[in-house]
């Protein structure tokens, strides 16, 4: 993929959406008082005296593994059940608390809610060891008590927590408000599209006069919040599918209410793979952090012929750190980029017509190597950000350059055993589970580091490039999971088909050749074993939207050629493919904002072909 010619710093603007999570303290601090921890019963030496947990977690108190003294907390995410357990304790109004906890296992969150400002959350994942959580906040002018919890995330499996702090003035031991609101009714869902639903409720009362909050549970899931208002658009939805929702109301003490009862509403019919993509599909990279030459366009204003939108790019703070930033295009390259409010509201704009947009990591300048599980870490952490902050539907995986390669000895594409090539596999499989189904994940590589794997593999044969076929394993071990691969068949070299003949870029019978050995399957290089062929949807293939975009321009006749051939059998050159791809999923290209540079050749010339297809 083309990018930026130089060199692009960038910045996280992220937080888990889903936790409400805030950053650190706001205002300035109450009157001085002695810090004391004023937590009941911190290390659950007295099991779980002082705290509620929920009831599917199989919440305990454990004698090991502990942090210190003789026990600690244990509890389990299973299925919905994230495993939280939570503690409501009397503070001050407008004082300043720090919140800490020693926590152990995958995705551990500690947080504060009921603040009266800014409502505070971090998490941690450390399966080995114990590892300490910490945040600070102020109350506000009118809060008397918070509500402190801990709690993993689905399918995560058991954690343990330790020694939780509050550190800050104890409450004046007046009454704490215990009393939750009434439950919202009169819920309505409709306003269906083929990815979003409309929800509508009457309000709330509370016994302190303010209602700070409603939340929405999808499917009996974990909530997300809903803001004071008594509506809610729930977006991001597959087509033609059923989702019921529940609503409860909470107060500014962390009261909430129960849930009302369950309301179903049922998404409109909106095209293949369980609604997730249309048949046909066009994809296209956006410069959203750069220019690039191009032009910036902004989010609202992409072209409605395109269905997944790449934001281009996340990318590391180093080579091997995984930790993955984003930033809009700066104004001083972009001159009309608009406000991040706006930005976001494009997004929505979008994926409430049926749109998927997607984060992008990589590209030509932003090499990303996992060599450590510090790194993977730090990968899914950041990228999980990403996605929570702009509300995205996934992730599109364009490594290039040296972000992947072979130890010598690697030669089993089945069982790699290289360190960035596991973790970059084991990132996007916790990344898959976290979000689930509807989690869209797409590939973008080089025919360099695919097909070239039929004639070298960089693992095992002396003399290959180390980087030769190196996306092999990781698309064979998310081939269940992958919802799209999109070859780059451009910025390439000649590549052998399975004619064992070199096809060059540019012409149709190197689109037939290239996307064929993905669909019929080729034997890798140095004795391997076969790659097996991948569904008919999930490959498209990928070309430049104008000469200046990149190396292997096809002119638009030569592309629905390639197309024609594969998808009817027709229409085809020297190159006569292994079998007939009626379910071809589309094109992909580098980008938007070169087809817009070039008149829109590319999309309104092959969203028109695509959709003259059976």
């Amino acid at each position: 993929m083309r990018s930026s010619p130089r060199p692009r710093i960038t910045r996280l603007l992220a937080a888990l959406a889903v936790l409400a999570a805030g950053a650190g303290t706001l205002a300035a601090p109450g009157p001085a008082t002695a810090a004391a921890n004023i937590v009941t019963n911190p290390g659950f030496e007295s099991g779980l005296a002082g705290w509620t947990c929920s009831a599917a977690s199989g919440a305990q108190a454990v004698s090991s593994p502990v942090h210190g003294g003789a026990a600690a907390l244990q509890a389990t995410a299973a299925g919905p059940d994230v495993a939280r357990c939570e503690q409501k304790i009397s503070v001050k109004p407008s004082s300043s608390y720090t919140l800490s906890a020693w926590v152990r296992g995958g995705y551990v969150f500690l947080g504060a809610t009921g603040t009266g400002t800014t409502d505070v959350s971090t998490w941690a994942s450390s399966s080995s060891a114990y590892t300490q959580l910490s945040r600070t906040f102020t109350t506000g002018a009118s809060t008397t008590s918070v509500t402190v919890y801990l709690n993993s995330w689905y399918g995560q499996g058991a954690y343990q927590a330790d020694d939780i702090v509050l550190d800050g003035p104890p409450g004046d031991g007046g009454p704490v408000d215990t009393e939750p609101p009434t439950v919202p009714g009169g819920l309505t869902v409709g306003g269906a599209t083929a990815s979003s639903l409309a929800l509508s409720w009457t309000a709330s009362t509370d016994n302190s006069g303010t209602v700070a909050r409603y939340e929405v549970s999808r499917d009996n899931a974990a909530p997300v919040g809903a803001g004071a208002g008594t509506s809610y658009t729930a977006t991001g939805l597959a087509a033609k599918t059923t989702y019921g929702f529940r609503v409860r109301a909470c107060d500014t003490a962390g009261n909430c209410s129960a849930y009302g009862p369950s309301v179903s509403g049922t998404t409109k019919e909106g095209g293949g793979n369980d609604g997730q993509l249309p048949k046909r599909v066009l994809v296209g990279y956006l410069h959203a952090s750069f220019a690039n030459g191009s032009g910036y366009i902004r989010m609202r204003d992409v072209p409605a012929e395109w269905d997944i939108i790449n934001l281009a790019f996340g990318e590391p703070t180093s080579v091997t750190s995984g930790d993955i930033r984003f930033r809009q295009c700066p104004v001083a390259e972009c001159a009309n980029v608009e406000s991040e409010e706006e930005f976001i509201a494009g997004i929505r704009e979008k994926q409430a017509a049926g749109k998927k947009v997607l984060i992008s990591i990589g590209g030509q300048n932003g090499q990303v190597q996992l060599t450590s599980a510090a790194a993977r870490d730090k990968f899914v952490q950041s990228v999980s950000a990403i996605i929570d902050k702009y509300g995205l539907n996934g992730l599109d995986i364009d490594f290039e350059g040296h972000s992947l390669y072979f130890n010598r000895g690697d030669t089993d594409f089945k069982n790699p055993t290289t360190p960035v090539i596991v973790n970059l596999i084991s990132a996007l499989k916790t990344l898959k589970a976290r979000y689930g189904a509807r989690f869209v994940l797409t590939m973008a590589p080089e025919t360099f580091f695919v097909q070239l794997g039929y004639q070298f593999y960089g693992g095992g044969q002396t003399g290959a490039d180390s980087r030769a076929g190196s996306y092999l394993p990781v698309i064979y071990a998310m081939r269940d999971d992958l919802t799209l691969l999109h070859v780059q068949d451009y910025n390439s070299g000649p590549i052998t088909g399975l004619d064992n003949q070199y096809h060059t870029m540019g012409t149709h019978d190197f689109h037939v050749a290239m996307t064929d050995m993905l669909l019929a399957g080729f034997p890798v290089a140095g004795g391997g074993g076969t790659f097996p062929p991948l569904r008919q949807d999930q490959v498209a293939f990928g070309l430049p939207a104008a000469q200046y975009a990149g190396n292997g321009y096809t002119t638009v006749a030569e592309v629905q050629k390639a197309v024609d051939c594969l998808a009817r059998g027709s229409n085809c050159g020297s190159y006569r493919p292994r079998g007939v791809y009626p379910g071809l999923r589309g094109l992909m290209t580098w980008s938007i904002n070169w087809d817009k540079y070039n008149n829109f050749e590319f999309s309104k010339n092959h969203r028109r072909h695509l959709d003259s297809l059976p």
